[in-house]
């Protein structure tokens, strides 16, 4: 049975007590019910360890809702709470399972059974043998996996072949939540429902592409977690490589998981190997974040490491589109500012009619996409300051900007996992990342890693505060580019 034969009525939340779980899982399935958007029948069955009843677990979601969100989004939060059961289980073990699978029962009769799994990834693998040994890995069960799924190419695998024993792949949603932000997606309508674009998106017009992810805080409580991944694995692998794929893709036949998938995978084994000199590592040290002042990552982490929290690339798509236009990354911690952005910078024009004029320099255009923590779309043009002038035209660069909360006032902003966990639930694999999408942005990410390992490359150290290493700056302009700040 295909994925999108059946939509859920059943809902299984491994992780259910966890952080994600209690900032995005709850509140977006909370918003979602008092939009009317969730299926009338639709029970959510949280399990984790910890030792609560069906109560216990209400109030611990209905706390959670009260401070993540907001009240006008919660609708009759009664009605809500009264979908929600709970279920305590080890994971670990086989021995609580058989319970498990009596509590989805006890929801009553079912249509399908979503499952989505947020557990560490050494729970994969018991947790897909607990599920069919109870009886709930059958045709009308799909799954969800949250990252990270590996810290390699070798280790997803694994899981991954783990998951694929169980669960063939159109019942498998591998979680990227960038994907459900609006302006990403509104990425795919800008590219594709604009004549406009799609003519001059290529290397004979556009001469470069930036994409920053950058973040404001240090390690905020993922010690463990974030000292085995770094920035490279952390944010590079799955959210910058995908929004560059989003970017790079041919136009697919139609808005369909297996079409607009299909592209995004030969992006993405289209990109050439990255060389030592193709790449920055750092690593911040103290400073100032926000007005305050904030300790350095071996300060916070109470010992030396080589860790990076901080990556520029200079990547490239050898194919026929993108032939000698590089793609600057960069991601970071203790940066100035929290910002996603996608910056498309096209050519000078080839001959400036306005030259001798005093008109002033001419700039390329560019477009610049904001993702995070606003969402806005700014296109840059060139334009004659009005009046009258004795030394000729004057030119002055001037932003088209559609400012996406102001162009759809109307239409309520939501949290990415909504989109996500509503896809989820009907079985729209568009949004979610396919297994060979997943092994070939690990096999360039293992590559950069390989580099590094031979070349014996260590993070240069960066000031909290500031974007990042020195190294960084030389990286794009000894192409003669500077970094969008």
């Amino acid at each position: 049975m295909a994925a999108s034969e059946f939509a859920a009525d059943r809902l299984l939340l491994f992780g259910a007590t966890g952080d994600l779980s209690r900032r995005k899982l709850l509140p977006s399935l909370c918003a979602l019910d008092a939009d009317g958007l969730l299926p009338e029948k639709l029970k959510i069955i949280g399990t984790a360890r910890s030792d609560l009843d069906d109560a216990g677990f209400r109030d611990m979601a209905r706390a959670a809702l009260e401070e993540f969100l907001p009240a006008e989004r919660r609708g009759s939060m009664a009605g809500f709470l009264n979908r929600l059961s709970y279920q305590p289980l080890d994971a670990s073990t086989l021995d609580g399972f058989d319970a498990l699978a009596a509590k989805i029962a006890d929801a009553g009769p079912s249509d399908g059974l979503a499952i989505f799994l947020s557990t560490a990834p050494s729970l994969f693998g018991p947790t897909i043998a607990g599920l069919e040994k109870a009886g709930l890995t059958g045709e009308n069960v799909r799954m969800c996996l949250e990252k990270p799924l590996g810290t390699d190419l070798a280790s997803s695998a694994e899981i991954n072949d783990a998951v694929a024993a169980a669960f063939p792949e159109e019942r498998i949603f591998r979680i990227d939540h960038y994907l459900g932000k609006e302006t990403v997606q509104n990425l795919l309508a800008l590219r594709f429902a604009n004549i406009l674009f799609e003519p001059i998106w290529n290397s004979n017009v556009i001469e470069h592409v930036q994409i920053t992810v950058a973040e404001t805080v240090g390690l905020e409580g993922r010690v463990g977690f974030y000292n085995d991944a770094g920035a490279l694995r952390d944010m590079v692998q799955n959210h910058m490589l995908q929004l560059l794929a989003l970017v790079a893709m041919e136009p697919p036949t139609s808005f369909d998981a297996t079409a607009v998938r299909d592209e995004k995978v030969k992006v993405l084994r289209a990109l050439r190997e990255a060389t030592a000199g193709e790449t920055v590592t750092g690593q911040y040290r103290a400073g100032a974040s926000s007005g305050a002042a904030v300790p350095g990552y071996d300060e916070e982490l109470g010992e030396a490491s080589d860790t990076e929290t901080f990556v520029a690339i200079k990547a490239h798509v050898d194919n026929w589109r993108w032939k000698g236009v590089p793609f600057y990354l960069r991601t970071g911690k203790r940066l100035p500012e929290r910002v996603t952005e996608i910056l498309v910078q096209f050519r000078s024009v080839p001959h400036s009619i306005f030259e001798g004029t005093g008109g002033g320099a001419l700039h390329p255009n560019r477009l610049l996409i904001e993702i995070q923590p606003d969402e806005n779309i700014t296109l840059s043009l060139m334009a004659k300051v009005p009046g009258l002038d004795e030394d000729g035209v004057r030119l002055r660069e001037v932003p088209l900007a559609i400012t996406m909360p102001d162009a759809f006032a109307e239409a309520q902003r939501r949290i990415a996992y909504e989109r996500l966990l509503l896809d989820l639930i009907k079985g729209d694999q568009t949004l979610f990342v396919r297994r060979d999408e997943v092994e070939a942005q690990w096999n360039w990410i293992d590559g950069i890693r390989a580099g590094w390992e031979a070349n014996d490359i260590k993070p240069q150290t960066y000031m909290a505060g500031s974007w990042g290493p020195s190294g960084a700056v030389a990286l794009t302009e000894r192409d003669g580019v500077s970094w969008h700040e």
